[in-house]
């Protein structure tokens, strides 16, 4: 099984949609139920990743598949290549993490072709997973087109009243990244089999290799950066998030902020910058500004958003810079505080998506004006709110904080400092528009009629919230966890692109992050 986890776990999904077109579309209880054991299973088959000591002590790829795919005449071939390491392994548990989460918010939301919803959802699993483990860029590349149909619908089909606006902006912006990056990729493989290269279909460890001429480097970072910072979003390239966001169902809001929003960044590290370090080095500054204005663009935005939804929304631009300045810092504190904190924002607001969910189904309202006082009536929810809120803004303790210090430590200590010290504000207008939204939500007196009957969160509900506030105090707590199988994957992948990398362990983030994040010796040999 081993052998063929990877498929397996990709797959899953796949064949469980095959099975939900079989059962009876007025049957919601039955298609729910059985997603919901499918993502569930799926879950899992991936635990063995990550229990696997493997990541530890190893930063190359584990769990390999290979098989020849498309063979034309020996001069054009593509090829099925699997693989994991540290770096795509929180993100492949995310995913599977956060599909059965997903799953339970339907079972009140979605009451309208629940069989088509829930096909899709499993669909879109596969295609999220396939990216993450693909390692021929091909086979990316499918994946990565995978994932949009089933998106498309999905707010097409049973979002808000401007659905058909946001899907289509959502459809338009990804496919125009993805067509370039095609380019590129076709380019990158052309180039190989031109210069004579050793290589076998479009496998990303050989392109790794290939020595690019920096004018060549330039425009295919151009094409793979902008594809990825369309999905990031990077600024000015975010404006289709908020109203995909708003627009798009509970589950879906959740998907695409824990999981797809990641495609973006994973591409970055995974992709354009260890494919063209050249013309990454040329690219940093500006790319680093980008990165520090959508930190504040995004924070005094969301400040001035009456929908609560689309302050979520618009802190995700902001949340999702400080994720690419850590990595643009090019030093193993930043690496690795940018890819904690992808996994930190896909718990934190995914979190935040379900509970705008919550109020909304009881509402059928997101505007800020239309609450206050909710504590009053619901106190687990605001309870719950309250962790969520302070994990959202980086309150020490929780997952927020370590994954939003060390991305911003690595900027400060690599030659990104001044863009660091002026991001530090985002961590002051985070707090700002999240407990000032909070403030104005749950607390004071109920001043709407409306709002005097609430019922506060059912069972269902809570079991939903539990898994996401584990890990808000698992990471903030006790982050070496993940850090110890993500930093040989991350000293490697810096030895490749030419930088002395440095391991990066927190013991004790609550009490003194800046004395403990500290440089040891490469993997293997610091205290793990």
């Amino acid at each position: 099984m081993a052998d063929s986890l990877l498929s397996l776990m990709t797959f899953f999904p796949l064949l469980g949609m095959l099975f939900v077109l079989f059962i009876p579309k007025d049957n919601d209880g039955l298609l729910k139920g059985f997603t919901l054991v499918v993502t569930l299973i799926t879950f899992v088959i991936s635990l063995p990743l990550a229990f696997n000591d493997v990541f530890a002590t190893s930063g190359g790829m584990h769990y390999r598949e290979f098989a020849e795919w498309i063979n034309i005449g020996g001069f054009f071939q593509m090829n099925y290549n699997l693989g994991v390491d540290g770096i795509s392994l929180w993100l492949v548990m995310l995913t599977t993490f956060i599909m059965p989460i997903a799953v339970l918010s339907t079972w009140k939301a979605v009451e309208k072709n629940t069989k088509g919803f829930m096909a899709l959802l499993l669909l879109l699993e596969t295609g999220m997973l396939g990216a993450f483990v693909s390692l021929d860029l091909f086979l990316f590349y499918i994946f990565w087109e995978l994932m949009l149909i089933p998106m498309y619908f999905l707010i097409g089909i049973w979002g808000g009243k401007n659905r058909i606006y946001a899907a289509v902006k959502f459809f338009i912006y990804t496919a125009v990244g993805s067509l370039l990056m095609l380019v590129a990729i076709i380019f990158v493989y052309y180039y190989a089999v031109q210069s004579g290269a050793d290589i076998n279909g479009f496998g990303i460890q050989e392109f790794y290799k290939l020595d690019l001429p920096y004018n060549a480097q330039y425009w295919l970072f151009l094409a793979f950066g902008f594809s990825f910072a369309i999905k990031v979003p990077m600024f000015p390239l975010h404006t289709w998030l908020p109203d995909a966001h708003t627009e798009a169902p509970t589950a879906g809001s959740v998907i695409l902020a824990a999981v797809l929003l990641k495609m973006g960044t994973y591409g970055y590290v995974r992709f354009a910058m260890p494919l063209f370090p050249d013309a990454l080095q040329t690219f940093i500054p500006l790319l680093a500004t980008l990165c520090v204005i959508g930190i504040i663009y995004g924070s005094l935005v969301a400040m001035m958003q009456e929908d609560v939804k689309k302050l979520v929304a618009y802190s995700s631009v902001a949340h999702l810079g400080f994720v690419m300045l850590g990595v643009f810092a090019m030093n193993m504190q930043g690496m690795a505080g940018g890819m904690l904190q992808m996994i930190n924002h896909g718990v934190s607001t995914g979190a935040l998506f379900l509970i705008v969910g919550f109020i909304y189904e009881r509402r059928h309202t997101r505007l800020i004006t239309e609450f206050g006082g909710l504590a009053h009536k619901m106190p687990v929810f605001a309870t719950i709110f309250m962790i969520v809120t302070l994990s959202s803004i980086g309150l020490p303790g929780t997952n927020g904080f370590v994954g939003e210090f060390l991305a911003l430590m690595g900027a400060f200590e690599s030659g990104l400092r001044w863009y660091a010290v002026i991001a530090t504000s985002g961590v002051i207008f985070a707090a700002v528009y999240m407990l000032w939204m909070y403030q104005r939500v749950m607390l004071g007196t109920v001043t709407n009629p409306a709002n005097e009957n609430l019922k506060d969160l059912n069972a269902r509900e809570i079991v939903l919230m539990l898994p996401l506030l584990l890990f808000v105090f698992w990471i903030g707590v006790y982050p070496n966890t993940f850090f110890r199988k993500m930093n040989p994957a991350l000293e490697q992948m810096l030895t490749q692109m030419g930088h002395k990398p440095a391991i990066v362990e927190v013991h004790n983030p609550v009490a003194a992050p800046a004395a403990h994040a500290t440089e040891h010796a490469p993997a293997g040999h610091g205290h793990n």
